[in-house]
């Protein structure tokens, strides 16, 4: 049998739970894969104009198929990969990242309610995406919704610096990158994060996995200052001198709760109400299929 191999998600618990030594604890062979990471890779290239609209994003990713045996995306997007038998969405746990809606200092946008036929720059059928509509559903009429799709979160990073954009939902390491260099969320957009387990997975090696996390993040939420230094191997070199950890939090925290049945097919019934996935994309396995249990 080959290593359990790992995509890390920008988040600082598998960087702890692999310094403290707890997967080596849990008997697992294992290696962390390269990610799409917080900031660590682009999609378009920086330019004076406005970014092109990119249509794939985090299920088009799954859908493709990840070279790994666990990875992370947001909720609705593990959801429907797993709905559609692209890989088993875990039901034992899932994430909370803070998110937000940013526009520069000097925008004058103010409030939720300004955002009213305002461009936001999200990931396409990603957390950047769900997250935004489902918020600005509580605000604003369907008709006044302008969502732009991106790219990666780099890519909206990179259009709210250089200005190219109005407004971006943002998540992670440039949540707080972009607080740093005074930009301003106005509306807030946390939002759950879920596991995709691969198809081949060992299901004793995956529950190792989650073990090794449960002690990382109880290491994290007793001493977050000692582990932050993780994020910068998150970030490329370009933004390791501007950036003070200090000011971070600590990004995503695990919650060891299960994704139950209700959740799975409320979430499920949502998106395919708002017709967000063309048909030939959308799942219909039923949760004792889709998720473990």
């Amino acid at each position: 049998m080959g290593k359990f191999r790992i995509q890390p998600h920008g988040r600082l618990q598998e960087w702890v739970a692999d310094e403290k030594g707890y997967f080596r604890d849990e008997g697992l062979e294992y290696e962390f894969v390269q990610t799409r990471g917080a900031v660590t890779e682009s999609l378009v290239q920086s330019t004076e104009t406005a970014p092109p609209q990119i249509t794939r994003g985090a299920f088009e990713s799954m859908e493709a198929g990840r070279a790994c045996e666990v990875s992370s995306a947001c909720h609705w997007a593990v959801n429907m990969a797993a709905s559609a038998a692209h890989g088993r969405m875990y039901g034992g746990a899932y994430s909370i990242t803070p998110s937000a809606i940013f526009v520069p200092p000097e925008s004058p946008i103010k409030t939720v309610t300004d955002l009213a036929g305002v461009e936001v720059g999200v990931g396409y059928h990603s957390g950047s995406h769900f997250s935004a509509l489902q918020v600005l559903e509580a605000y604003l009429p369907p008709d006044q919704i302008r969502l732009r799709f991106i790219g990666m979160p780099p890519d909206r990073l990179a259009a709210l610096l250089e200005r190219r954009i109005p407004a971006a939902n943002v998540f992670g390491i440039p949540y707080y990158l972009l607080l740093q260099n005074g930009f301003r969320p106005v509306v807030d957009t946390t939002f759950m994060i879920g596991f995709l387990i691969s198809n081949e997975a060992n299901d004793e090696d995956v529950e190792r996995y989650f073990r090794a996390l449960r002690r990382a993040q109880v290491d994290i939420d007793l001493e977050p200052e000692r582990y932050k230094h993780h994020f910068l191997k998150e970030l490329p070199p370009t933004y390791h001198g501007p950036v003070d950890l200090a000011t971070f939090g600590t990004g995503e925290r695990i919650v060891f709760e299960p994704y139950t049945r209700e959740m799975y097919e409320r979430t499920h019934r949502w998106m395919v109400d708002k017709r967000l996935f063309p048909e030939h994309q959308v799942g219909h396995a039923a949760f004792e299929r889709a998720v473990v249990v």
